[in-house]
């Protein structure tokens, strides 16, 4: 089972990226997590300053309700 298994909701990362304004600070966010392999991520705060944006991205390894891999499991991670 993967760490990523063990994730309840979602993961959070926050960051400065060096960019042009808070879109490209944006695109640029969500191809970062789509590169550490989330496939379901949104931006939580974008803010301008400086040479870049101070971003905040919140990736959803299970949204409320959904089916969770480690209940699915038997229960207890392993």
């Amino acid at each position: 089972m993967s760490v990523k298994d063990r994730i309840i909701d979602a993961c959070d990362i926050e960051t400065f990226l060096v960019c042009d304004g808070v879109e490209e600070g944006k695109k640029l966010g969500l191809r970062l997590m789509a590169e550490l392999g989330f496939s379901d991520a949104d931006v939580v705060f974008c803010e301008e300053g400086g040479s870049g944006v101070r971003i905040r991205l919140r990736a959803y390894v299970h949204r409320p309700a959904s089916v969770y891999r480690w209940h699915s499991r038997g229960g207890e991670p392993s």
